[in-house]
Formats: structure tokens, C-alpha cells, sequence
């Protein structure tokens, strides 16, 4: 009985009886049989056709079947054949032979079928387990490379990834220029090579932008945020290749000057900086001006730490902020002494606010027709256990530098609202009594100025129009769009405005005419150089004639002296302010004075 073809079957024998036996009876198992009766033609047959397996005969003529074996599974189209010797040798040493070249199996003639047949079975099912394992293996190989591609793929995604995460925790994601973390490990580097180098220099300038955050609140963030992307192209323009520009937070920037030889070089560049920014910024409808105050330090073997070296260039930074803004400073080592004594004092202004050593002294205003007190000045002292009173002049300045004048602005308007409402619940004070209070520009442009106000006004029960704010000419001159808007809200409540310190500042009369201010302060500088030449006459003369040309009222500060007082008379002054009269007193000595309602200047 036949069964299923399951297998290519070529026979290698010279001798006709034995293939057509072979030939047959295996044809009738189901294979697919052909056969050959030399070697040379077996070879041929077996590249062409590729059988599954072969039956090899060794006593043949041309070439026995060793030779056939040897060729067949040298050549690489037939050496994966498996290959069963058929033959009359029975020697073990023709077995060994047969096996040596290449043979998988040895059958001896005469043989029996049920043992041929089974061994082809054998070998042809070794064989097709076999294709299975190398297709597994080929499977597997295939799987291995994809997934060795996948992790390949996902390696280069990671790796992009990290370079992305990197790139971004060391620059700045508003300018793309490196950061402070950028810039402090690179200026490390260059600090050690300082130490191992000789004659090794670098410089870096540290710059902050002048009145930004006046843009950002008058004009909004996303201005601010293009103005600085605008200033930083610019300022890469002016940078020599090998130099950086960063961006360490804020409106403020620095340049990590290489391999330079003498301040000559920064400076060059610090100029070359401010001539860049002198053209106005056009930001949508709006055109912004601005420039930067730099801050240099030449790079040498003494410095150890790189944030000594920031931190000088900061303290130069608001030295040349501090003389004019729109230039830059060397950095000095008598700025550090300073900077520390100022960072001291900072620390003891903030325990000071926290202690309430604070207190207020208030200064008369005299209505010089009448010798009567109209108002006071409400001025800060600091009562520093260790030192005594402190003046505003000794610690205001750090106060505005570190925000702090804020608190102080906000302590001495509730004191005088406070001080204001005793006397007037005494019955010492007349209600048009009215209290004079300084405002530091960040506190006056700040947006919640109006509700702290209107807060104090509530707590205290005193009207508006009792109080008067000071702030000086040239701030609100800074920003006359946006002080205009605060100054209409004040009016809305009654609360007077004064411009302090007027005429030392850049004014616009435009401005000034649109404002509705009601006090104009002459400077006591001006008061000061009268003299008996009537020196600076002719400016307070002109002061006095704007002011009532405006229907303002004009209050000299600072007058000291009978020969002042005579000629700011004459001038037809309303108002003044000064030590001829009464020094800033105390709560107590105020309340004294008040009570005789009119005061003489002191002879």
C-alpha cells in the first residue's frame, strides 16, 4: 500500500537490478525517486534538483562513492543533503571512511527493506526537523534583529530625548542663550584653567536692564518677554566669536569674555553695547527704549570660588546702575566692603521692620501768609538700639534696592493716618490739616497701590483729602502714561499729589499740564543757594510762575535761614518746609506745636 509523498529521494548505483528495485519500492512508500548510475551524474542531478536525501553506492566506476560524498558537501548547494551509503563493504574500516567524508548512515548489501526503509524514514525525519530548527532559528533570528532595531530606535529616541532635556536644563527657553547653569560650570572651568595656566585672563560683565520692569508693568509681560528676546540679538551682534552671551534670569544677562589681556577689550565691548541698544525697540505699536548698566570683572588666579566672581560683577553691575544707569563699572575691591556693609544693613533693616523700631517724625508746613500749620511731612527714622536714630538717607536707598521700601512706605502712611486721626479726635487740629506722606516709585506704580490706600484710609477713618502723596518729578516723569492713570484715581478720592524735589528732574510740561497735580516741591537745593546775590532767584521765580500759571501751589523745602525765607516771600511762595521753622519732631513735640496753631521762624 502506497502512502502520501514525503520525500525527494535520489539513487546513486551502476548496477540496473538494484536501482529498479530501489526505484520502485520506494516510489510505491510515496517518494518521489530518481536515479542515477554514476557519480558525475549524481552530483549534476543533486545540484539541479535538491533532493531531500541520497542513497550512495561506493563501488562505482569514474569516481567511487567516498569522492561523490567528499564533492557533494564541499559544494555549498549540496553539502546540507544527507547522504546513506549502500554497499557490499562490510569492513569497519569502510564504515569509518564513509562516515569521515560526510555520510549520515551506512547500510551493507545484501540488505533488508524494512531496515532501509526505516532509515531513510530516520534520517528524512532528521532532516525535516532539522529545516524546522534552522526556519525557528531563521524566525528567531529575524525576531532578534527587529527587536535589536526596536532597541536601537529606542536607544537613539532616549538619546535624543536626554540631548533635548540637557539642552534645555542648560539654556534658556525664552532666548535659546545658556543658562546660569551653563554659565557657572563653564566659568569654573575657565577659573581652574586660570589656576593652571599662567597669564591666563578672562572678564565677565554682568548686565541688568535698565527700567524693564517698568515695561513689564506699563506694557505687560508678553512685551517684556519680546523686548528681551530683541535685546539679546542685539547684544550678540556686538560679541566677538569664543565669546557668550547668557541669560541668568529676569532682565539680567552676562558675557563670558576668553583669553584677554587687558579691561580694554570688556570695556571696548560694554561700549559697543550701549551704542546697540541707544536705538529705540519696536515691539508692535509700541517703541520701547532701554539699554543696560554693566558690571566688569577681570578673571584672575586670586578669585577661588566662580560666585565670587558673579558676585562682583553684580556689585559693579549697581555701581554703574547707581551712577546713571546706560553705562558700565569696574569692579573695585572697596565695592565688596561696601556691598557686605550693605548687605548688614539690609539684614538689620528687615529685623528692624519686623522689631518696630521704626517710628515717624513729622515736619511742619507753614502757610507763609499766616505763619499757620497746614501740614506735616511725614518722615521715617530708624531707632537702632545699638546706634540711635538712623535718617531716611542711611537706609531708604537699600530699601528701595531690595524692595523693602515698600513695607516702610506702607508703615509710615498708616503712622501718620493714625497720628492724624488722634489729634483730630483731640480737637487740636483743624480737619483741613492734611498729612504728607513720600511714596518710592516701585510702591507708587505698583498695581495694588490704590486698595492698600483705600485699606488705611478704612482702618483709620480719615477722609482723602487729609492725605497729600509725595513722589519725585522725575519718576513720574518715567512713566507719565501709567502715573497718570494712579494720579486720576487719587483725585477720584480726593487724595492730593506733590511732586518732590522739583526742578532737579527732566520735566514735561505737556505732561505736567495734563496732570492734575496740586503741590509743587522746590527743591532745597535751589533754596539753599539763594544767597545774598539772589542766586538761582530767577529759577525759583520761574518755578513759582508754572505753578500758578497750572493753579498749583508751590512749597519751598529746606529753608534754613531769615535771608531765604525773605526772598522766597517775595517770590510769592506758598508754602515752606525747613529747620528756620521746626526740624521733624517727634509724635510728642508735634502734638505741642500744633497746639499753638502758629509757628515763628526761630531768629
Amino acid at each position: 500500500m502506497t502512502r502520501e509523498y514525503s520525500g525527494d529521494i535520489l539513487i546513486v548505483d551502476d548496477t540496473p537490478n538494484n536501482l529498479r528495485f530501489l526505484s520502485t519500492t520506494l516510489t510505491e512508500q510515496g517518494y518521489k525517486v530518481r536515479s542515477v548510475t554514476d557519480g558525475l551524474m549524481a552530483m549534476t542531478v543533486a545540484q539541479a534538483a535538491k533532493p531531500d536525501l541520497i542513497l550512495l553506492d561506493i563501488m562505482m566506476p569514474n569516481i567511487d562513492g567516498y569522492e561523490v560524498c567528499q564533492r557533494l558537501k564541499a559544494n555549498e548547494q549540496t553539502c546540507d543533503i544527507p547522504v546513506i551509503f549502500l554497499s557490499a563493504l562490510d569492513e569497519v574500516l569502510d564504515k569509518v571512511k564513509a562516515f569521515s567524508v560526510g555520510g549520515v548512515d551506512y547500510i551493507t548489501k545484501p540488505f533488508q527493506l524494512e531496515e532501509v526503509l526505516a532509515r531513510i524514514q530516520t534520517h528524512l525525519s532528521l532532516r525535516e526537523a532539522q529545516k524546522e530548527i534552522n526556519k525557528l532559528n531563521a524566525e528567531l533570528e529575524l525576531r532578534v534583529r527587529q527587536r535589536t532595531a526596536q532597541l536601537e530606535k529606542e536607544i537613539a529616541e532616549r538619546l535624543q530625548v536626554q540631548e533635548r532635556l540637557l539642552h534645555l536644563a542648560l539654556h534658556d527657553v525664552l532666548t535659546g542663550l545658556p543658562n546660569r547653569t551653563w554659565f557657572m560650570k563653564n566659568l569654573e572651568q575657565l577659573l581652574q584653567q586660570v589656576h593652571q595656566q599662567t597669564g591666563s585672563h578672562f572678564a565677565v560683565l554682568f548686565l541688568d536692564c535698565d527700567r524693564f520692569q517698568s515695561v513689564n508693568d506699563s506694557l505687560g509681560h508678553l512685551v517684556g518677554d519680546q523686548l528681551l528676546v530683541l535685546i539679546a540679538r542685539r547684544i550678540e551682534l556686538c560679541l566677538r566669536p569664543g565669546t557668550t552671551l547668557c541669560r541668568l534670569g529676569g532682565d539680567e544677562f552676562t558675557i563670558l569674555l576668553q583669553d584677554i589681556h587687558a579691561p580694554e577689550e570688556a570695556t571696548k565691548i560694554a561700549n559697543d553695547i550701549h551704542r546697540e541698544l541707544a536705538t529705540p525697540f519696536q515691539i508692535g505699536v509700541y517703541q520701547v527704549f532701554t539699554n543696560v548698566s554693566i558690571g566688569i570683572v577681570m578673571g584672575n588666579e586670586i578669585y577661588k570660588q566662580p560666585e565670587h566672581i558673579l558676585r562682583d560683577a553684580d556689585t559693579a553691575m549697581y555701581r554703574a546702575k547707581a551712577n546713571g544707569k546706560a553705562c558700565y563699572q569696574l569692579f573695585e575691591p572697596t565695592m565688596h566692603r561696601r556691598a557686605f556693609s550693605n548687605f548688614q544693613l539690609e539684614s538689620e533693616l528687615r529685623q528692624a521692620i519686623e522689631r518696630n523700631e521704626l517710628i515717624t517724625y513729622f515736619q511742619p508746613i507753614v502757610e507763609l501768609k499766616t505763619n499757620k500749620i497746614t501740614s506735616f511731612e511725614a518722615l521715617v527714622r530708624w531707632n537702632q538700639p545699638l546706634k540711635g536714630i538712623i535718617t531716611p538717607n542711611n537706609f531708604i536707598p537699600i530699601a528701595e534696592e531690595t524692595g523693602l521700601v515698600t513695607a516702610i512706605d506702607l508703615f509710615v502712611l498708616r503712622q501718620a493716618c493714625q497720628q492724624l486721626r488722634s489729634w483730630q479726635n483731640e480737637g487740636i487740629c483743624e480737619l483741613s490739616l492734611t498729612m504728607s506722606v513720600n511714596l518710592s516709585v516701585k510702591h507708587f506704580m505698583s498695581f495694588n497701590l490704590l486698595e492698600q490706600i483705600d485699606l488705611i484710609l478704612l482702618e483709620t477713618n480719615i477722609d482723602g483729602q487729609c492725605l497729600r502723596l509725595e513722589i519725585t518729578e522725575s519718576d513720574i516723569m518715567e512713566n507719565a502714561g501709567f502715573a497718570g492713570r494712579i494720579i486720576e484715581q487719587l483725585q477720584e478720592r480726593h487724595i492730593q499729589l506733590s511732586i518732590d524735589d522739583f526742578g532737579t528732574g527732566y520735566s514735561s510740561l505737556s505732561y505736567l499740564h495734563r496732570l492734575p497735580i496740586d503741590h509743587l516741591k522746590i527743591d532745597r537745593s535751589f533754596i539753599m543757594r539763594i544767597g545774598k546775590h539772589g542766586k538761582n532767584v530767577e529759577i525759583i521765580r520761574a518755578i513759582i510762575a508754572l505753578a500758578k500759571s497750572l493753579d498749583m501751589c508751590t512749597i519751598a523745602e529746606g529753608v534754613e535761614t531769615q535771608e531765604q525765607l525773605d526772598q522766597i516771600c517775595e517770590l510769592n511762595c506758598d508754602f515752606c518746609q525747613g529747620y528756620l521753622f521746626s526740624k521733624p519732631l517727634s509724635a510728642e513735640a508735634a502734638r505741642d506745636l500744633l497746639i499753638k496753631g502758629i509757628v515763628s521762624p526761630s531768629q
